[in-house]
């Protein structure tokens, strides 16, 4: 599939829905196709995630995970329930790739690693709040399952608020990055705690995040996020247009929690924990990506997308072209001008092909 073939990412509008099964039920027939795509494209679920679910000794595991999840967010499960209905892809399934974070980290433990674990969510993100300006870029880097497997939603609630989530097909919105009409966007990093760190059963990071797209406020944010019994951990940055802060969070099981108040020295985060300590994997390609952005400058919005589309380090750049990883898309964020751009192909070249307002509007 050359590039040129891939179509541009399309933005949905869903809502107001009666109920999270219908919002899922729409999403799930408006993009079957990619839907049904993404799941016989995903090694992972075909090789590790199925086989486990099938096998006697995963309800252990799967059965209080589950019921957790559903009982802590009950309306963002029939969101995913009425998402497999609608695409026609087998609830399970679904289930499987929303919470595959917190059931590899079980499943790997008994073989070893292998050549398609699970490097499918990481990200690199530059971040500065200064006088003169208050930005973010973010690349969306997934394994390469995922190239043409995305989607943007703009859920409209009841209420007349909105949410925009760039979406992993059969996901809920979003592992990746989004904001709502309260001015209060994310974007998230995967971070890899060690296994004595993991709890079983815990919260889904898909379930928390498509919470964040609900939050009214930056303490609200922090809020959702503190108040879930996370199993694995995770990398929040949040931004509030209306205060202009951008704060990062670092979370890890038992309700642990560090938040870093960016300011005037720019602040680069990839996939490891920074200020939270925590015993964590040694991820050679995050640490890589640390020295190299180190050193690059790092002084305006062109600097920061140069850093994201750097390729110097041929092993392990900082802008993926595979074969295992890639970079879907970079995302810039700009407080002072209240947009969200998501450029395509290497951000260096500023190839922007959507611009959404993310400044707080009033409920109508």
């Amino acid at each position: 599939m050359g590039s040129c073939s891939v179509d541009r990412l399309e933005v949905f509008e869903v809502g107001p829905c009666k109920d999270g099964y219908q919002m899922g039920l729409l999403i799930g027939q408006r993009f079957s196709e990619t839907i049904r795509s993404r799941v016989a494209s995903d090694l992972i679920l075909q090789n590790q995630l199925r086989p486990f679910a099938h096998s006697p000794h995963s309800q252990s595991l799967l059965k209080p995970l589950f019921y957790n999840n559903q009982t802590k967010f009950p309306r963002y499960w029939d969101e995913l329930l009425g998402t497999a209905a609608g695409s026609g892809v087998p609830f399970l399934d679904i289930l499987l790739i929303n919470l595959r974070k917190e059931i590899l980290a079980f499943i790997q433990k008994e073989g070893a690693k292998s050549a398609n674990s699970d490097t499918s969510d990481d990200c690199s993100d530059v971040l500065v709040v200064s006088e003169s300006m208050a930005i973010a870029a973010h690349n969306e880097d997934a394994n390469v399952a995922l190239v043409g497997h995305t989607y943007i939603i703009k859920g409209i609630l009841p209420d007349g608020l909105f949410f925009v989530g760039y979406t992993y097909a059969g996901e809920l919105p979003s592992c990746a990055f989004g904001f709502n009409s309260h001015g209060l966007a994310f974007t998230l990093d995967s971070v890899p705690p060690a296994e004595d760190e993991i709890v079983a059963g815990g919260i889904g990071r898909n379930f928390i995040s498509r919470d964040l797209l609900e939050a009214t406020s930056m303490d609200d944010a922090m809020n959702r996020i503190k108040s879930s019994e996370i199993s694995v951990g995770h990398s929040y940055n949040l931004f509030e247009t209306s205060t202009r802060r951008i704060v990062n969070v670092e979370t890890a099981s038992r309700k642990r929690i560090s938040v870093y108040e960016v300011g005037n020295t720019p602040f680069f985060h990839a996939n490891m924990y920074l200020h939270l300590p925590i015993n964590q994997v040694q991820d050679e390609n995050s640490i890589s990506r640390h020295k190299r952005a180190a050193v690059l400058t790092k002084e305006s919005k062109g600097d920061f997308l140069s850093l994201l589309g750097d390729m110097d380090d041929k092993k392990y750049p900082i802008y993926m072209t595979g074969p295992l990883l890639h970079t879907l898309c970079t995302a810039l964020i700009d407080l002072d001008k209240q947009t969200l751009s998501i450029i395509e192909g290497n951000p260096k070249k500023g190839d922007v092909s959507h611009v959404f307002s993310i400044a707080p509007q009033k409920s109508p």
